[in-house]
């Protein structure tokens, strides 16, 4: 189970919020495509890419972004405010291992299933979960679909992973949720990438143990807590 380093951009610079609410930055730096390359150079095996400005309805950063899913070197995987088979076809055409979708996958599930089958095993959904429930737009709102039913649904379809958010434990860096990560890991059909909480190695061991197949962890590398290119084995826990 690899860790991924999270770069997230609002505002065409690199941020942490927390618990995702603007305004809330404790990380702001100004060069996106500089911060990602930086984390390749400490081995990062991986990179998570989040457009915040998309999400948020402001002009995207997909021109930076599929810069550097073509010149990282390592794969990438792209979300925020992909709501278009356009906005997917540029990221799948740039190179992007994973495109996450949202909102608009959750609200309209035959709209996911026409996108999941037109670009196969390329789609990654995002869960963020607050209190059991799915969360949309923003986190702002509950979802009008259970997690059993987006199962269901998603058990049937060729989406790549599910990226579980657990909205209350992002950016605290109190740690994760054992039993919210053992429980979404044992019931989702697809592959786990598990973000929010991530904090220490022990963190990411229990995402592991639970068979998730990564952890996205923001926070806890840009203010140094967790180190994983100093592990034993660099940024793979067991």
């Amino acid at each position: 189970m690899i860790v991924i380093p999270a770069v997230d951009v609002l505002d065409h610079k690199v941020v942490q919020l927390v618990g995702g609410i603007p305004g809330s930055q404790q990380i702001v730096m100004d060069d996106p495509f500089e911060v990602a390359m930086d984390w390749v150079k400490k081995g990062a095996p991986y990179l998570h890419l989040v457009d915040l400005d998309a999400a948020f309805g402001k002009p995207d950063n997909s021109e930076v972004f599929c810069r550097i899913i073509r010149e990282a070197g390592v794969p990438c995987e792209v979300g925020g405010g992909i709501r278009s088979e356009e906005q997917i076809a540029k990221y799948v055409e740039a190179g992007a291992e994973r495109i996450v979708v949202g909102t608009k996958a959750v609200t309209d599930t035959e709209w996911l299933k026409e996108m999941a089958n037109r670009f196969p095993n390329k789609l990654m959904l995002g869960l963020d979960v607050k209190n059991g429930k799915i969360a949309i737009k923003g986190w702002q709102e509950s979802a009008p679909i259970s997690l059993d039913n987006m199962f269901s649904i998603i058990s049937q379809i060729p989406v790549v992973a599910v990226l579980n958010t657990d909205i209350n434990v992002e950016g605290q860096q109190n740690g994760v949720n054992k039993e919210n990560v053992t429980s979404f890991c044992a019931k989702c059909p697809k592959m786990v990438i598990i973000s929010g909480g991530v904090t220490t190695q022990e963190d990411a061991r229990i995402a592991a143990k639970a068979g998730a197949g990564g952890v996205v962890v923001g926070m806890a590398l840009y203010k140094n807590t967790i180190r994983p290119w100093e592990w034993e084995t660099p940024w793979v826990s067991q």
